[in-house]
């Protein structure tokens, strides 16, 4: 039994360390295999859950107590989260002559809060985890209701969806696994803490299906546009990097901050994002998702290792 939790530990760690080559294969095998894993559109809300749930079970009180002891910058976090992001996806979007359901899916990436691997990312580029954590938390408890305003506001009000169907649809995929974990960690703490190196594995392997699914389902959009749609999200991406890194430079943050402001605003939970689309909207509506998801891990990890090697010939930068 010992050697099992042993391999099983050591296929979690590698899922862990190579998230991004994993997200990555799992968008090949949708341009692969686009009929099979098409088929899986429908389990995407189920794999979304089960992710977020495991999210719950990392969190404690602990993590939420920084809104009180660091207002500040949690404040200037979360206004750069749900500010910079669905505004230049918009922007972006219509730059490059989006319209209809590729709009509304560059916008559904936009609102949605922070992505669940940006504190990995935070703690390897030297970050402050602690931030990182704390907004990842709070901006995915208030995205139920800011998620769904920011679509309808940007996207138009004749879509063929309302407030209240959004809002439930977060609550269900999103707000109550993670709440579940957060009561399930509150009364089998011991249980959780032996299981939490596994998560990884869960994690890695729900996002691989859900873009495997969605790519699968839009192989013959991608053969014929999807040159032009992976620029606007590598656009997209790294205007929210780049303005989440300012926004909290220009606002006093130090450096450490900074950064986790930076992954946070620049890392969304495109989980989220391919959900609602398949659920609400259209398969089209879900592809900036998939695709966001591969690259948001490929340039969160670049960007990370980068600031790592920063700090490491400048160790003073991170206090700064």
């Amino acid at each position: 039994m010992a050697k099992q939790r042993g391999v099983w530990l050591k296929v979690a760690e590698f899922a862990g360390r190579w998230f991004a080559v994993l997200v990555l294969l799992g968008g090949l095998a949708g341009m692969l295999v686009p009929d099979q894993a098409a088929k899986l559109s429908e389990y995407v809300p189920v794999l979304l859950g089960v992710i977020m749930f495991g999210m719950g079970l990392t969190l404690r009180a602990s993590d939420f107590a920084l809104v009180l002891r660091r207002p500040h910058a949690v404040l200037i976090g979360l206004l750069a989260q749900f500010t910079i992001m669905p505004l230049t996806a918009w922007g972006i979007g219509s730059l490059f002559g989006f319209t209809g359901m590729l709009l509304v899916g560059m916008i559904l990436v936009g609102a949605s809060p922070g992505g669940t691997a940006s504190n990995v990312i935070v703690y390897f580029a030297r970050g402050d985890v602690a931030l990182s954590v704390t907004l990842t938390s709070v901006a995915t408890l208030i995205a139920p209701v800011l998620t769904p305003l920011l679509v309808l506001w940007l996207a138009g009000s004749d879509l063929p969806v309302g407030f209240g169907d959004l809002f439930a649809s977060i609550l269900q995929v999103v707000l109550l696994p993670i709440v579940a974990g957060v009561l399930l960690r509150s009364v089998a703490g011991r249980f959780v803490v032996r299981v939490l190196p596994y998560l990884p594995l869960v994690s890695s392997a729900g996002i691989l299906l859900v873009v495997a699914a969605v790519v699968g389902a839009n192989a013959d959009v991608i053969a014929t546009s999807g040159a032009l749609l992976v620029l606007a999200v590598i656009a997209h991406n790294g205007a929210g990097l780049l303005l989440g890194y300012t926004a909290g430079r220009l606002t006093g943050l130090g450096e450490s901050s900074s950064r986790a402001v930076s992954v946070e605003v620049g890392m969304q939970n495109s989980g989220l994002a391919a959900s609602l689309a398949t659920t609400h909207f259209a398969p089209l509506a879900a592809l900036p998702a998939a695709l966001f998801s591969v690259w948001h891990n490929v340039s969160g990890s670049l960007l990370a290792t980068y600031w790592a090697r920063r700090s490491e010939r400048e160790p003073a930068a991170e206090n700064r």
